[in-house]
């Protein structure tokens, strides 16, 4: 029996989920195609949105769209329509990331649970409570992550130092390349001067930290932010790697995967989250990075959890301007 395709107004609402996902610096680096005789999705890399200073090899890029790419299965299975996905359909066409073909109406998806923390879960620069997170949802979390070829690891006190010591490393380097410095400008926003669908608004910053060890990134750079409050940060912090075994474009749209996966499980069970990718940009230090007693893989994003309040909602691309459709 054949499945009827999708009308437009149910493939904007699904674009629309996908599109929730972070990114780096809220760049929204995708665009949709959806195929009406062929029922299928494709989601390609927007090169103008790439970062060639921060992410010089498009890693990060991937990553996020990964992140979108989840969110579009986790629509389709609350639609109640299974979903075949291929990841890098066309080795002579790197900019098309991936296609996603709508099967027929099915009734058993784990995925479909997780659709109400799409539009629940927002980056948090906030500090959060120095209450620890459970065994048994730090277990759950890392189900998630393996359950899309990734790992997730909670760091152990030298280790988590260590990271702490890259991290603040790689921000001072950052602050200090020029080059960079203006990538970064270019995706922050005055939001009381520039209405925006992109990039980091002042509002979403979170305030300037006074004290605690929390390794938030201070999008303001060397900027002044009027009226933007201090605030000390929790000195029990609880940070995790998210790793793959391989490290090439295919790893990282999987990372991107298992990243949103776990970060709607997280969302689900309360907990707010942000990352700390600063070493990540650096590729000496993004080595270093890895447990050096018991490392493996190749670490994709570096995770803080716990609990505190959920950042506020940033700006997305209108649907029209990601989403194109072929008969």
């Amino acid at each position: 029996m054949s499945v009827e395709t999708l009308d437009e107004r149910t493939v904007k609402g699904l674009v629309s989920d996908a599109t929730r996902a972070p990114s780096m610096h809220n760049a929204q680096p995708w665009l949709f195609r959806y195929a009406r005789s062929t029922r299928t999705f494709t989601l390609s890399a927007d090169s103008a949105r790439a970062m060639p200073h921060e992410d010089r090899d498009g890693r990060g890029l991937h990553v996020g769209c990964g992140a979108a790419l989840l969110n579009l299965r986790v629509a389709l299975a609350h639609l109640g329509r299974g979903s075949g996905t291929t990841l890098l359909p066309d080795a002579a066409v790197p900019r098309l990331l991936a296609t996603v073909s709508v099967g027929s109406p099915t009734t058993v998806d784990a995925l479909a649970d997780l659709y109400p923390a799409i539009r629940e879960r927002h980056t948090s620069r906030y500090p959060f409570s120095e209450r620890e997170i459970p065994t048994a949802e730090r277990d759950e979390l890392g189900q998630a992550a393996r359950l899309e070829d990734a790992e997730l690891t909670f760091l152990s006190p030298p280790h988590l130092q260590a990271v702490l010591d890259l991290t603040r490393d790689a921000e001072g380097y950052s602050l200090m390349d020029p080059s960079r410095e203006a990538e970064r400008a270019r995706w922050t926003k005055d939001s009381k001067a520039d209405v925006s669908t992109e990039g980091v608004p002042e509002y979403a910053f979170g305030p300037r930290k006074r004290g605690g060890t929390a390794p938030t990134r201070d999008f303001a750079g060397l900027d002044v932010v009027r009226g933007r409050p201090t605030a000390d940060f929790e000195d029990r912090l609880q940070l995790a790697l998210l790793s793959t075994a391989a490290d090439g474009p295919a790893d990282w749209l999987r990372a991107g995967q298992a990243l949103e996966r776990l970060l709607l499980v997280a969302t689900r069970h309360g907990l707010a989250s942000s990352f700390a990718t600063q070493a990540l940009e650096w590729s000496d230090l993004r080595w270093l990075l890895r447990d050096p007693v018991s490392g493996s893989g190749h670490v994709q994003m570096v995770l803080r959890l716990g609990y505190g309040p959920w950042g506020p909602e940033t700006p997305r691309r209108p649907v029209e301007e990601v989403l194109t459709f072929d008969d």
